[in-house]
């Protein structure tokens, strides 16, 4: 036997320390007889410290987090990830129970040879699903699960040992020491005064206190919320659980009222500049997809503590465990009316038809509001309204309002925000390009599958759109933006000379269209370039293309359009433009007229992109209208991180999308709900702090999103 052979196997025993650059599969060199051998890969050298490599850092970080003791393996609940089941195999997209096919998949996680034997009871599922890309073999739903060690070893015992071999694997097993629970705002907030005002004392940090709160002899403080939208609800919400003298002021009106004005837009082309899609009850989503996806940690406590609130309004259980929940207007509208009525049972008094003109300040602090009739141009009837604070939770709708706290000399600092064109296909045209021969099973949003939905994102240079960018930053992104399958085209304009638009559908999405905007990223240098200055640069530079748009529309809301292949080759679409959702006229234009060329060249250049990800993208069926301005504030209302106070104005708690600290339902309605609490504490209607309540340490300051 050679020295080669007799070694061999020992080389190849050692375990390989880079996957990524497997061993040569070719025999080795023979060694040197002149030479001792050596072999050189059986201790690998270990960096410490700051010589370790980024990855190796995260690595160890990683495993040491994972580490647990033996006994803790068999308390409390283990989290399993990843699990896929596939599509034939699932009872469908309604379905949130613990299957035989989900049995099995959580049986090979935990190696147990016999899935028939484990009880389905000890199994609770988390979140589910939808999985159809390309490179899987095949579409299967994603389930993420709960493990009650507990149950499962009281009903099958035979799972000890392999509880035992468990080990935290992070992204697809994690241990939970105790369930994570988290109730809806209202129950939680119940509960905690409950506690502090009887003998179970609070812990909030260093300090305990075990005395029973009083609140001040005096009357309780007084609070003026403006705008009746998610943050507006929820930060009314809080504040009134905590005992505060709450008044909810709308410009627009309730969702009964509202309804019909939106009827009388889209069939008689009258819009009420007060009432309509963006201004009302619920806001500007109420009117839209009711999509409840966010990117502020969807398994956080203060966002299932929003879910869980709005299931106790009349939201459907199952947006607690969709991958991609959303509710349809049809849902929403019922909701809002649920959450008014308990509001009011709280002594909320809400306004409708309310519009605030002005700030009354005295010494740089707000004491009260102006208002007036929201119905009528003339002020005759204004009133002064008293507060201690007023919460600023307007939309980025409401120009106005930005307008009045200039007048303050509030500072206001511009927004990098989005703009672009919406574009809609047919919905079996997506259908079929997401999930080829299975798109049958969608069934107008009543198969087993949902209707299918996209998100595109490219990174554009100069070079990508061969522009030159004189006027332009040198790099931006375009992106798909509230993609609404099953939807419909809406007009969110609030003023007869500007044209803008968004998307909505309804909880089945079960229209022959899907929408969604295709946006730019537009900053202050291109303020600049159309010579917009100032702290309301960005909303300038919106209103100048939605005047664009009416007038290329031709008055009358009609919006411009053009088939998606015209727009790439700088040809006015003819007569035979596809239908189109939007119901109040569209007319066949040049989209090239609206923006300036780097936002046009960058929006085709990445429709080439996007339809290498989704062929079929680029299609004469599809139809692009413009514009879509409205995608986020363009001006953000700078405030403390803590308190949640303006900077710039005392009592004035600015918060939610028209801040520019949320972008969504979700988020919104977050951002309300501390701000809520933040103020709270500085009226002294509680003690303790946020993460004393909901249990667990917020992300700071919400701004991304």
């Amino acid at each position: 036997m050679s020295i080669t052979s007799k070694f061999l196997p020992l080389h190849l025993s050692f375990p390989n320390p880079n996957p990524k650059f497997p061993f040569p599969t070719h025999a080795p060199r023979p060694l040197s007889h002149s030479k001792p051998l050596t072999i050189r890969c059986a201790k690998k050298r270990q960096r410490t410290g700051n010589l370790r490599y980024p990855s190796e850092k995260k690595k160890l970080k990683s495993k040491q987090k994972t580490q647990i003791d033996e006994a803790d393996k068999f308390e409390g609940f283990w989290r399993l990830y990843k699990l896929g089941v596939p599509v034939h195999r699932d009872p469908g997209k309604d379905f949130l129970g613990v299957s035989d096919a989900l049995l099995k998949q959580i049986a090979k996680a935990l190696k147990f040879p016999a899935a028939s034997m484990l009880p389905p009871e000890a199994f609770s599922v988390v979140r589910k699903s939808f999985d159809a890309r390309k490179f899987l073999k095949e579409p299967k739903f994603v389930y993420t699960v709960d493990m009650d060690v507990n149950k499962l070893l009281d009903l099958e015992p035979c799972t000890w040992d392999f509880i035992f071999e468990l080990e935290p694997k992070v992204g697809e097993i994690e241990h939970l020491p105790h369930e994570r629970v988290s109730g809806d705002v209202t129950s939680i907030i119940q509960n905690y005064r409950r506690i502090y005002n009887g003998t179970v004392p609070i812990k909030d940090g260093n300090n305990q206190h075990s005395e029973p709160h009083k609140h001040p002899t005096t009357k309780n403080p007084r609070v003026v919320v403006v705008g009746s939208g998610p943050s507006g609800l929820f930060a009314s919400l809080v504040l009134a659980e905590f005992g505060a003298d709450v008044t909810l002021l709308e410009r627009g009106q309730a969702v009964e009222q509202r309804g019909r004005d939106i009827g009388a837009l889209v069939v008689r082309k009258i819009l009420q500049l007060e009432s309509n899609f963006c201004f009302g009850e619920g806001g500007a989503g109420t009117w839209s997809d009711g999509k409840l996806v966010t990117r502020i940690g969807r398994n956080s406590n203060s966002v299932l503590s929003v879910m869980k609130t709005l299931v106790t309004f009349g939201a459907p259980e199952n947006i607690l465990f969709d991958g991609k929940p959303h509710l349809g207007t049809d849902r929403l509208i019922p909701l809002l009316r649920n959450f008014r009525q308990h509001l009011q049972r709280l002594g909320v008094d809400i306004r409708f038809g309310t519009r605030v003109d002005d700030l009354l300040v005295e010494n740089g602090n707000v004491v009260g509001v102006e208002v007036s009739d929201s119905r009528s141009n003339l002020k005759f009837n204004s009133q002064k309204l008293g507060c201690d604070a007023a919460v600023l939770a307007v939309g980025h709708s409401a120009r106005d309002i930005y307008q009045m706290l200039l007048s303050h000399d509030t500072i206001l600092v511009p927004k990098e925000f989005a703009v672009g064109l919406r574009i809609e296909h047919p919905q079996e045209l997506i259908n079929g390009i997401q999930y080829a021969e299975l798109a049958a099973e969608v069934r107008s949003g009543r198969g087993r599958i949902p209707v299918a939905d996209y998100k595109v994102g490219k990174y554009i240079s100069g070079h990508d759109a061969d522009e030159h960018f004189d006027s332009g930053p040198m790099k931006r992104s375009c992106y798909s933006f509230c993609m609404c399958p099953g939807g419909q085209v809406v007009l969110t304009t609030t003023n007869t000379s500007e044209l803008c638009i968004n998307g909505m559908s309804f909880s089945r999405r079960a229209s022959k269209w899907a929408n969604a905007a295709l946006v730019v990223t537009v900053s202050s240098k291109d303020f600049e370039s159309l010579n917009f200055h100032g702290p309301l640069a960005g909303v300038e530079f919106q209103r100048e293309f939605e005047q664009r748009a009416a007038t290329i529309g031709g008055g009358n809301f009609q919006v411009p359009v053009q088939t998606v292949t015209d727009f790439l080759e700088n040809k006015l679409s003819g007569a035979s433009i596809p239908p189109s959702s939007y119901r109040l006229g569209v007319k066949a234009a040049s989209l090239h007229e609206l923006f300036p060329s780097y936002i046009t060249e960058a929006l085709q250049s990445s429709i080439l992109t996007f339809d290498n990800e989704l062929p079929g993208f680029i299609s004469s069926n599809a139809l692009l209208h413009g514009v879509e301005t409205r995608t986020s504030s363009p001006v953000k209302i700078p405030r403390s991180a803590e308190t949640y106070e303006c900077t710039s104005l005392k009592g004035l708690y600015p918060i939610g999308e028209g801040a520019g600290y949320a972008g969504g339902i979700v988020s919104a309605a977050v951002d309300g709900m501390y701000a809520g609490f933040a103020l709270a504490k500085s009226l002294d209607l509680y003690r303790g702090s946020v993460e004393s309540v909901l249990g667990k340490a917020k992300s700071s300051g919400f701004t991304s999103y």
